[in-house]
């Protein structure tokens, strides 16, 4: 059996780890003009969230990845 029960994936993020996401979805919105109570918003930042914890932990990277996914067409 494992010593770890969780992944790290599982593992709150961290305050300064949240403030990244957080800019990164602001600066995602706000470059695609999409308004940050709408529900694509809400994929944006479950798509940023997902990225930090598969190991993206650059801000230009994840605003690229996340900018990218949410592009129409």
């Amino acid at each position: 059996m494992s010593d770890k029960l969780f992944s790290t994936r599982d593992e709150p993020l961290a305050s300064a780890d949240l403030d990244l996401c957080r800019r990164v979805h602001e600066a995602v919105c706000t470059e695609l003009e999409i308004d940050r109570s709408s529900e694509q918003a809400d994929n944006i930042g479950a798509l940023i969230i997902e990225l930090f914890r598969q190991g993206v932990h650059d801000e230009s990277q994840l605003r690229l990845l996340a900018g990218g996914a949410a592009r129409p067409g």
